[in-house]
């Protein structure tokens, strides 16, 4: 834990399912941004819960008010916190956009953003904010 009491951001660990089912969802989406809720406890994502995207857009997301309040209910039951939210670039790498910076929350949240990178392979890196700015944070998948 840090000073302000946020989880270190060193590394953020998630089941390899978890990362697969986010990857189905963007998959699923294309050609536009698929989002959802990351469900867990400090550095530990457990449970990806999918939410509808509002814009129905490829460049930009917003979750749904009723999926939001479905994730808080879902964690809650168990046991768990909304920690942070995933969404998609389709086209292009996962790294934060403008309009991602934008919109962020100033909160001690993780982002999951599942992108295209060299060789159109998909991937998905975390990112948390910090100083106004994104910082990447690694990835630990729990086989």
């Amino acid at each position: 834990m840090t000073a302000a009491g946020a989880a270190d951001p060193a590394s953020i660990r998630i089941p390899r399912e978890v990362l697969d089912a986010i990857m189905a969802h963007a998959r699923a989406e294309s050609p536009n941004e698929c989002c959802g809720l990351l469900l867990g406890r400090a550095s530990a994502i457990v449970a990806a819960h999918r939410a509808r995207n509002e814009l129905t857009s490829p460049a930009r997301y917003r979750i749904r008010p009723e999926d939001h309040f479905a994730a808080i209910r879902a964690a809650r039951r168990q046991g768990l916190e909304v920690v942070g939210a995933y969404h998609s670039h389709p086209a292009s790498p996962p790294v934060p956009s403008r309009t991602d910076l934008d919109e962020a929350l100033d909160a001690p949240f993780v982002y999951l953003i599942a992108g295209r990178e060299a060789r159109d392979e998909h991937a998905v890196r975390a990112w948390r904010l910090s100083k106004g700015n994104f910082v990447p944070v690694p990835l630990v998948t729990l086989q």
